[in-house]
């Protein structure tokens, strides 16, 4: 497998939650004191789509699908389990258990004290954020926890690519089970917009530069420039949601609440069955880590986009994906600090060369 060079935390990355908590603030600062600005820039849509979201959104994920080389996915096959976990969980077991804990909370649970068709939103927003698996973070959580960038790298673009074929039917079907139907086209084509479109521009953007510039300036100096730019995106996006969902925030803080109960034990739930199998699968700490860690975080950008185009920028579905944000950066920074503490759980790591997989020897007892 070829060797990728290592991940490095940027300046926005290194003080991310920082950064999240002052723009969510802000943005409900910004949406009290200008409650005119905040309708207008919502009634800026074509076809249902909000033109200032669709611009943050895509330049959130065009930065990150640069990063993408799809010539790694062939590769894939010489970390077989890593490969099958992370399918199975992210596709096989995480939308039901996030779809099982939004319906436990919020038509049981929490009924007594929401409203049922709000409830219905909300179960909604979570289940789009359960059916998106994090294609993007997840590259700062493997580094923070020291996994294998290579491996991460592969199954950020395996996720990618599942995503186009998957998040539309399980949506559609996981919605209707939600009591919401949604038009299947209508959740398809927000995903080819945001991610689709995102992966061909990255695409045909990386070919031809390295075709004419060379991998080493495309790695060093084009991507390093690149960086920051779907932080800021993220950020700006955040800004501009809370600044329109601060009213509903200011007058319901325990809403925010009530969504981040079952969303914090989803995402621990995850990484928990995610980690479990890999230590019963024999993978290595460095393999574990991302594998587990790209199931328990979400794409957000993904669930995001999908939920304001479905639902509408002032949806509880939306609100639901934003809360998503919100607590997911302090969560994954915690579940970090745990694999670190455990990495003793795990066989001796292996030596990725000339495409496989080598154990090293064990260290000498003299």
């Amino acid at each position: 497998m070829t060797e990728v060079k290592e991940y490095r935390l940027g300046f926005f990355h290194k003080y991310l939650t920082l950064w999240v908590a002052l723009c969510i603030l802000g943005g409900i600062g910004l949406g009290a004191a200008f409650p005119m600005a905040a309708q207008y820039l919502n009634s800026l849509q074509v076809y249902q789509v909000n033109i200032p979201v669709a611009v943050f959104l895509f330049a959130m994920m065009y930065p990150i699908m640069l990063q993408i080389d799809f010539g790694e996915v062939v590769n894939a096959v010489k970390a077989p389990k890593s490969v099958l976990l992370t399918l199975i969980v992210n596709w096989g077991i995480k939308p039901f258990t996030m779809f099982f804990f939004a319906w436990l909370f919020f038509r049981v649970i929490f009924a007594p004290y929401v409203q049922y068709d709000m409830a219905t939103e909300y179960i909604a927003g979570m289940i789009l954020l359960g059916i998106a698996p994090c294609t993007a973070m997840v590259l700062v959580w493997s580094y923070l926890a020291r996994g294998f960038m290579g491996l991460t790298l592969v199954l950020v673009a395996i996720n990618s690519l599942t995503m186009l074929v998957l998040y539309a039917p399980l949506g559609n079907f996981l919605l209707g089970a939600a009591d919401l139907v949604v038009p299947f086209m209508t959740i398809f084509y927000s995903v080819l917009l945001y991610v689709g479109v995102s992966l061909v521009a990255g695409y045909f953007t990386r070919t031809r530069l390295i075709k004419t510039r060379g991998i080493t300036w495309y790695e060093d100096v084009f991507l390093k420039n690149m960086g920051n730019i779907s932080i800021v995106a993220l950020l700006a996006t955040l800004i501009f949601l809370f600044m329109l969902q601060g009213e509903v925030i200011l007058r319901f803080p325990l809403v925010v609440a009530l969504i981040a109960v079952p969303l914090i034990i989803q995402t621990n739930v995850i990484f928990w069955i995610g980690y479990g199998i890999s230590k019963l699968i024999g993978l290595t700490y460095e393999e574990a880590a991302p594998a587990s860690m790209i199931g328990a975080s979400n794409h957000f950008e993904v669930a995001i986009a999908t939920a304001v185009t479905v639902f509408g920028l002032q949806s509880g579905a939306a609100l639901s994906t934003v809360v998503g944000v919100l607590i997911e950066v302090p969560v994954m920074l915690l579940l970090v600090s745990f694999c670190l503490r455990t990495r003793h759980w795990f066989p001796a790591r292996r030596k990725w060369e000339n495409g496989g997989n080598r154990p090293e020897p064990a260290p000498s007892k003299s």
